[in-house]
């Protein structure tokens, strides 16, 4: 942390106004335009694809979390990354109050800067829970603020209810954000953290049995429902959604967006390279597969459509939700270098679709679509499922107009309702977290959702599965080179259950870096059992 205050001392601000030598507060912090460059800092540092694979639904190979080998690290950039960026808002959100401009111009950059605050502070206490709370700029490395202790996570997440809050009251409206300032915060972005953050702390509280998980609820119910009141809509295509068909202002599911390609001379061209990461670094899995339903609305392996016994590898595939064939591969399809062919592009024997862009493929590194950090389609579903856990219920009109409007979206035209729940045998609360997860498929929720449900223990330590194999089908891959990778009914199995490792006392939290243990003074301490 303290090198890290180091380099933001520094240089709080990246841009090339001045020579650096001459770049001090004293001529900055003047009008509305250093106002918005400083706050660009903030938009600069945003993460945007990185992926996940910890959980059950994405593999990359094996890691430290699904074997159990976790070590307390010396340093952790889970830790130091959002500190880096919190340091930066508060040095805005304090050292603005200098500008001549007017008081409104003036909050709506604080409100920028509130925003990023409140969510790298959600980051730090989704992993590390009690964490130190600091909410003023600091310019000397003798700053005892530096030796603060870990605040309690309650206490953390009541400032980020406020800084949102204040960003909701601030920040321009969706509606009239300028064409030009698209991807900065919005109102809608505010809230839609706020409901974010609700339901992520009702749900843990309900399930780890601490707090008071009725005030979330209520505070993502009460957030989301504003959310619903700002105009947005899903925008007509899922599969579009993640090409560059789904980028701007006039895609109004868009709500908090990574922006990738804009080059000013204030900012570089930022660029990435999701749709090679799709093809090499990690693939779905079967677990995550098997979640979607039915062309009936029933779960695969229950519902009479399920296709048994597979002969073919696209028999997975048949009579499903829409969502699965616009999210992965079927053999015969264009993908990345051509045919879709199994294993050959996959961990897994499956591919991602969802997202690839044959251009960005091509340009190797200087991709440049858009990330959805917050789409209109994830505050639907808090809704939905915050009223349920809030009520214990949820109304067949809620379902309408969150559940059912998505699966309306891909012609899946089989409405979720109380009387299909029962007559059906199903359970309401898996059906509203089955939705979420195909939904969201690899846009990086699964594994923090299954920390908030408490059900780590029980989805975590299992077979990672993958495709089915078929001689006939796998060209390139022979069944003696699989070897022991496969099942008796020839499953692909990726990683095995008796590898796989979950400690529920110790691992619903991360280790507290050994540094930042030292540089406090030992006043953070360690999480439990670490």
């Amino acid at each position: 942390m303290l090198f890290l205050l180091v380099v933001l001392f520094l240089s709080s601000c990246d841009l090339n106004r001045e020579p650096e030598t001459t770049f001090t507060d004293d001529k900055f912090w003047k009008t509305e335009t250093d106002l918005q460059y400083a706050c660009n800092r903030l938009y600069n540092l945003l993460g945007g694809f990185e992926v996940d694979t910890r959980a059950d639904d994405l593999y990359s190979g094996p890691n430290s979390t699904s074997n159990g080998s976790w070590n307390i690290p010396n340093t952790n950039g889970s830790w130091a990354d959002p500190y880096y960026r919190i340091f930066t808002a508060n040095n805005i959100i304090e050292k603005s109050v200098n500008a001549n401009v007017k008081e409104s111009i003036k909050n709506r950059y604080l409100a920028e800067a509130c925003f990023f605050r409140a969510y790298h502070y959600f980051q730090l206490v989704v992993k590390y829970g009690d964490v130190p709370l600091l909410l003023h700029a600091i310019n000397d490395l003798k700053d005892p603020l530096l030796l603060s202790p870990r605040t309690p996570r309650e206490t953390v997440l009541q400032q980020v209810y406020d800084d949102l809050d204040f960003a909701a009251a601030w920040a321009p409206t969706r509606a009239n954000l300028a064409k030009d300032q698209y991807g900065r915060i919005t109102k809608s972005a505010a809230l839609a953290l706020k409901a974010r953050v609700g339901l992520y702390e009702g749900t843990r509280c309900k399930f780890h049995n601490y707090g008071d998980p009725e005030k979330h609820l209520k505070i993502a119910v009460d957030a989301a429902t504003q959310v619903m009141g700002e105009g947005h809509v899903l925008f007509a295509n899922y599969f579009d959604m993640f090409q560059y068909a789904g980028e701007g202002a006039a895609n109004k599911e868009n709500i908090f967006v990574k922006v990738y390609g804009v080059k000013t001379t204030e900012n570089a061209l930022v660029t990435h390279n999701n749709s090679r990461n799709l093809e090499n670094n990690y693939a779905p899995t079967r677990n995550l597969l098997t979640q979607y339903l039915c062309a009936d609305g029933l779960p695969w392996g229950t519902s009479p459509l399920t296709v048994k016994p597979e002969t073919s590898y696209n028999d997975i595939f048949a009579n499903r939700d829409p969502r699965m064939g616009m999210t992965f591969y079927k053999i015969g399809e264009t993908a990345y270098k051509g045919a879709f062919v199994p294993y050959g592009f996959g961990k897994t024997g499956y591919s991602i679709k969802k997202g690839y862009i044959q251009t960005d493929w091509d340009s190797n590194g200087k991709a440049v679509v858009d990330k959805a950090l917050i789409r209109y389609a994830e505050v639907l579903l808090i809704y939905a499922e915050a009223k349920f856990e809030l009520n214990g219920s949820i109304s067949d009109d809620d379902l309408d107009k969150t559940i059912n409007a998505l699966r309306k979206r891909v012609g899946f035209n089989v409405r979720l309702t109380n009387q299909f729940v029962a007559d059906n045998n199903l359970n309401m609360r898996n059906e509203i977290r089955r939705e979420r997860t195909v939904e969201l498929a690899a846009e990086g929720f699964r594994y923090d959702d299954i920390i908030r449900w408490k059900i780590a223990e029980d989805v975590l330590p299992v077979d990672i599965m993958g495709a089915k194999f078929i001689d006939s089908e796998w060209t390139g891959t022979t069944r003696a080179s699989l070897g022991s990778m496969l099942s008796s009914d020839d499953l692909l199995i990726v990683e095995r259950k008796d590898v796989r490792k979950f400690n529920p006392a110790r691992d619903y939290l991360y280790p507290v870096p050994l540094n930042e243990i030292s540089l406090s003074g030992g006043s953070v301490t360690q999480n439990p059992n670490w």
